[in-house]
């Protein structure tokens, strides 16, 4: 005959279902099965407490609203990460978000601005003509997508 294990947790933690708790300790958060510590990661790890928050969603372990009222996390945002885990599963918590390039510096103008300051006109001149900041070619210019023309040196 199967035997029932009670909900036995260690005094201090937080039961998000019968057989799950979690609980602070220190800087870090234990996750416990019963008794037995089963996960943990440190406190401010938003990307770990993410991931293994909807594993445990995804494997049927806890419902979205049972982590949600456990943690305090509005409903939206665990069903937001939920959805993240099941389309990129685990690298989509730890890659870092795809940024946008720069949609007034396109390779035409990049050009158009390389062949004006080799021409020797100024960052402020060249940005007025072609219809950019002079803050976004000298971002251009500090990360190597412009390079400043040599001056030269006259000699006699």
């Amino acid at each position: 005959m199967p035997q029932v294990q009670l909900p036995i947790f260690p005094v201090g933690t937080t039961p998000l279902t019968a057989e799950l708790a979690f609980e602070r300790r220190e800087q870090q958060v234990v996750y416990f099965n019963g008794h037995l510590p089963v996960f943990t990661h440190d406190v401010g790890d938003l990307a770990t407490f993410r991931f293994f928050t909807s594993q445990l969603i995804a494997n049927g372990t806890v419902s979205q609203a049972e982590i949600a009222r456990g943690f305090g996390v509005p409903l939206r945002t665990v069903k937001r990460y939920i959805k993240l885990y099941r389309e990129k599963g685990a690298k989509g918590f730890f890659t870092p978000p795809a940024r946008r390039g720069s949609p007034k510096l396109t390779a035409e103008r990049l050009a158009e601005a390389q062949g004006l300051l080799e021409q020797g006109r100024s960052v402020p001149e060249i940005g007025r003509e072609i219809g950019v900041l002079a803050t976004t070619l000298h971002k251009a210019l500090d990360d190597g997508r412009l390079i400043r023309p040599k001056k030269k040196v006259r000699r006699s």
